[in-house]
């Protein structure tokens, strides 16, 4: 099987009967991939591959998303978490690597500190700490994504993604824009459970060496949390992207594959 070639769907079931789909490719140590708010493991596609020549890669559909189960709700970051153990008991692993984006990493975070036994080395692209301590998006950034005509609000994500330079030579279509086949319900869960998520007094608890990784341009979520996630996480390291915005694992790909690919393997 190629990177270019479709993923085989396999299911491991939530204890509330959720049916989970996730994605394995490659071979080596397991490294889980989150997504974020509302996308499913397409989210990662074209960049899982950077990580297979140390790791088999790990990918599921948030509950909610793609081929996963769609409850009326139990949406929550800390469900979500709970959903990534599931699939690894699933898959008999008892310790991976983890990287979340976005409110992946916001996932990332719980999995890690409510389960530090499983997580061997942690990266959070892209994310807050939530709750009252974080420094959120502010209202231009909210009123432009809930504007009523879906296109405006469309490209008006596209541009919090993506640089301009970026998005001109790189016309789309772009993976990060959320699951088309999303119905509404799990849409508003999925924004419930990111509006929600609040990991501050959680975070000392991860013990896991932390990879921080974020766009300094990235109004989704704004680079200053990334000294509050420093603050609280006892063994943390950074990198700020110059330009970037909220997708800089895609306008940055080569450069941040390539750091998380050292971290993981432990030389940074």
């Amino acid at each position: 099987m190629t990177d270019t070639e479709p993923l085989p769907r396999t299911f491991a079931r939530a204890e509330d009967g959720t049916a989970l789909a996730f994605q394995r490719r490659g071979a080596g140590f397991p490294l889980v991939l989150l997504a974020g708010q509302a996308n499913n493991h397409h989210w990662w596609d074209g960049i899982r591959e950077d990580f297979h020549g140390t790791h088999s890669t790990i990918t599921l559909d948030h509950r909610g998303t793609g081929a996963s189960d769609k409850p009326q709700g139990g949406y929550s970051t800390r469900q979500f978490a709970e959903d990534v153990i599931t699939v690894l008991d699933h898959l008999g692993i008892g310790r991976a690597d983890v990287y979340g984006t976005s409110m992946g990493g916001r996932v990332a975070q719980l999995v890690a500190a409510r389960h530090p036994r499983r997580v061997r080395r942690l990266v959070l692209g892209c994310t807050t700490p939530g709750g009252p301590h974080a420094v959120e998006r502010d209202a231009s950034v909210r009123r432009a994504l809930a504007q009523p005509d879906p296109e405006a609000a469309r490209r008006a994500l596209i541009d919090l993604m993506y640089s301009p330079a970026w998005r001109a030579a790189h016309p789309g279509p772009y993976n990060t824009l959320g699951d088309p086949a999303m119905p509404p319900h799990a849409r508003r869960g999925h924004l419930l459970a990111s509006n929600r998520h609040d990991a501050w007094d959680a975070l000392p608890a991860i013990t896991a060496p932390t990879l921080i990784l974020h766009g300094d341009q990235d109004r989704m979520a704004p680079p200053d949390n990334v000294s509050l996630l420093v603050s609280r996480i006892p063994d943390t390291r950074t990198h700020l992207f110059p330009g970037a915005r909220h997708a800089y694992f895609e306008e940055c790909r080569t450069e941040a594959s390539a750091l998380a690919v050292a971290f993981l393997g432990g030389e940074v």
